[in-house]
């Protein structure tokens, strides 16, 4: 069986196949009760956003799980609720925004309590101004 940080590492390689931007793992596992990782990533466009959404199902399903809740959808870009996907997991939470919406949220600071998870064998990810610590 695999570990909950190994499947947002996963999560977020998929992610990352699919050229997502400012990929980052927060380990919220002592903030929250009600997952254990955060996935969070940037995409440029709504099609870049349900690719994303499609490649971590796969890559989820491949692990042996299941997504078990999707909110959101892209599509009109007008619409904010479709300028954020969020993909419950279980044990990691993936957060696919555009790039307006990431800036408007600050999910990273929101929970810039949360220590970062390295990506592989790189440090997290982060760009666009943000820090791992901000």
């Amino acid at each position: 069986m695999i570990n909950s940080q190994e499947k947002a590492r996963i999560i977020a390689h998929a992610a990352l196949d699919l050229q997502a931007e400012d990929v980052s793992i927060m380990d919220v596992r002592e903030l929250s009760t009600v997952t254990d990782y955060f996935v969070l990533c940037t995409a440029g466009s709504s099609r870049q956003m349900e690719a994303i959404s499609d490649q971590v199902e796969s890559a989820v399903r491949r692990m042996g799980g299941r997504v078990a809740h999707t909110e959101g959808s892209p599509g009109r870009q007008d619409d904010a609720a479709n300028r954020w996907l969020l993909m419950d997991c279980a044990d990691v939470v993936v957060h696919v925004l555009d790039g307006a919406a990431r800036d408007f949220y600050q999910l990273d600071r929101l929970w810039g309590d949360a220590p970062r998870v390295m990506i592989g064998d790189a440090p997290p990810v982060v760009s666009r101004g943000r820090s791992a610590g901000s």
